[in-house]
Formats: C-alpha cells, sequence, structure tokens
C-alpha cells in the first residue's frame, strides 16, 4: 500500500512561543500520524534568529518522546545571510532540511535566495549527511535545482517542496498543480505545501496525483472545516491522516518516510514510540 508522510509545521510566524505547549502538541500530532516535524530558528517572541538555543533545545525535548524525522528550515524573510540561515544544521537531531530553489516576492516582502545561497546551503546540508528538501514557489525554481546540480553533486532521489498559496507564487489550482508536477524531473519526489489554505480538496488533489508529501500546520493555515479553526496542530493531522486512509493509503511511519526520502543518517535516539510499534531510529553510516 502506498505510503504518504505527513510532514507537520507547527508554527505559526509572528506569534510568541509557548515552548512546553508545542512540545506536547507535536507528540500528540506524532500519535495521529505526522512522520516529520519543520521548525524555524526562531525566539520565544516569535521572530526569527541565528541563535540556535530554543531551537536545539526544542529538537531535544521532541527527540526524547517521539520517532519524529527533525526538520530545520534554512529560510524564512529576515536580514539573516546564507551563513546565519544554515546555522540551524548544525543542532543535534536533525535529519533534513529546507533548502529554498530561488528568489521570489512573498507577500509584500522580496525572498531572497541567489544562486550563491543555493550553492553554499546545498553544499551545508551535503557535508553534515541531512537530507534536503528542496523549496520551490514557482516553476522556474526547479530549473534552478537542475542548474546548480551541474556544479554541487546532488543525492537522488531529490525531494522538492512545491508551495502553493502565497502571493507572488504559484496558485494552489488545478492548472498549476498540473503544470508544477509536470516540471518535476522524472527521478525526483515531490510533495505539497498550501499556505494560506481554505479547503481540503487541494491536498487530495496532490495527494491523488502522487504526492509524497504533505505538509500540515500552523505555520501555512489553520483552517479545519468550514467555519472552524483548529486550537492544535494535532486535530489538522488527524483530519489529513484520516483523508490519506480514505484514499486507502497509509500515512508513513517516521522510519518508513526516512526509507522512502532516502535519509542516510539516523541518529541514535532513544525514544518511546508513540505508535507504539517498537522501532526506534538506529545509527547508518554516511
Amino acid at each position: 500500500m502506498r505510503k504518504v508522510i505527513i510532514s507537520l509545521a507547527p508554527v505559526e510566524a509572528g506569534n510568541p512561543i509557548d515552548k512546553e505547549a508545542l512540545v506536547e502538541d507535536v507528540v500528540r500530532s506524532a500519535q495521529a500520524g505526522a512522520a516529520m516535524c519543520h521548525l524555524h530558528c526562531r525566539r520565544p517572541d516569535g521572530t526569527l534568529t541565528p541563535d540556535t538555543t530554543e531551537l536545539a533545545d526544542t529538537f531535544e525535548r521532541i527527540a526524547a518522546r517521539t520517532n519524529l524525522i527533525l526538520q530545520v528550515s534554512t529560510g524564512g524573510v529576515s536580514r539573516m545571510n546564507i551563513q546565519e540561515r544554515c546555522r540551524p544544521l548544525d543542532c543535534r537531531n536533525v535529519e533534513s532540511a529546507s533548502l529554498n530553489g530561488g528568489t521570489t516576492n512573498l507577500g509584500e516582502a522580496v525572498y531572497v535566495n541567489t544562486f550563491d545561497d543555493i550553492r553554499y546551503c546545498a553544499r551545508a546540508v551535503y557535508e553534515r549527511g541531512i537530507l534536503p528538501e528542496i523549496e520551490v514557489f514557482d516553476i522556474g525554481m526547479i530549473y534552478n535545482i537542475e542548474m546548480t546540480r551541474k556544479e554541487v553533486p546532488y543525492r537522488e532521489p531529490i525531494l522538492y517542496n512545491l508551495v502553493f498559496g502565497h502571493k507572488g507564487g504559484m496558485q494552489p489550482d488545478m492548472q498549476c498543480l498540473t503544470a508544477f508536477c509536470g516540471a518535476v524531473p522524472r527521478d525526483a519526489r515531490w510533495g505539497v505545501t498550501h499556505y494560506g489554505r481554505d479547503n481540503w480538496e487541494f491536498l487530495a488533489a496532490a495527494i491523488a496525483m502522487g504526492a509524497s508529501v504533505v505538509r500540515i500546520g500552523f505555520e501555512d493555515s489553520r483552517y479545519l472545516a468550514p467555519g472552524r479553526q483548529a486550537v492544535w496542530n494535532y486535530e489538522e493531522v488527524e483530519k489529513l491522516a484520516n483523508l490519506i486512509r480514505a484514499m486507502d493509503l497509509e500515512p508513513a511511519t517516521p522510519d518508513q518516510a526516512r526509507e522512502l526520502m532516502g535519509i542516510l543518517h539516523r541518529n541514535p535516539r532513544k525514544v518511546r514510540d508513540p505508535r507504539g510499534d517498537g522501532r526506534n531510529p538506529c545509527m547508518a553510516s554516511f
């Protein structure tokens, strides 16, 4: 049976962070079917920072209680340079990281990711044995990655996260989804993010078209149902897991997700598996 990876991005930009509540929510989300947790490096007030202290502590707490793949962001609109944005790569327990595929308008801001930035980030993740999830906001960014592959060796299969819904980027309609998918190389895997989501149809269509990863969580939207917002991230994870099962598919466990994504570096964490299947992550060389 085909497995679909649920990626959780639980922190809404601009809001203060209650770390204890966040960790509990992430643990409940793991129990509900999430396989990966995506976090930006933020201060307790929610602003982006190159200081990894809070992020590292949050990851330690999550890793102690779940088997989730922990993914750091190397992006977000800020004044940080690419070296500062890549500091979270040195946090313990990190197995995946975002790698942004180019510059775009992101809302009213300009989100700068030059070719030098792309090459720097690609080298930084691969030097550390970390799997990049390549964030692309328009079709041209896929070709940016294809061009940089000639200069920086990318490990296959490449994983693209196709991001829809941001002002200035691709919009969440079937025409854009079809065009975007058509541009993804045949030997690559892809997933979707629907920013500002106000329905579940687009995610269902992406799953039906072959998405390997679907991102959910408050970073993108709190929408749960018409006229209703989720109070906790795990509510969104539960609904997405049920949607996947209704399509006769299965949410991937974290270890199944590691296999599907080709993650080579597994941290030797002793954790309680929230699904009770008894499996713990193992150490692999890279």
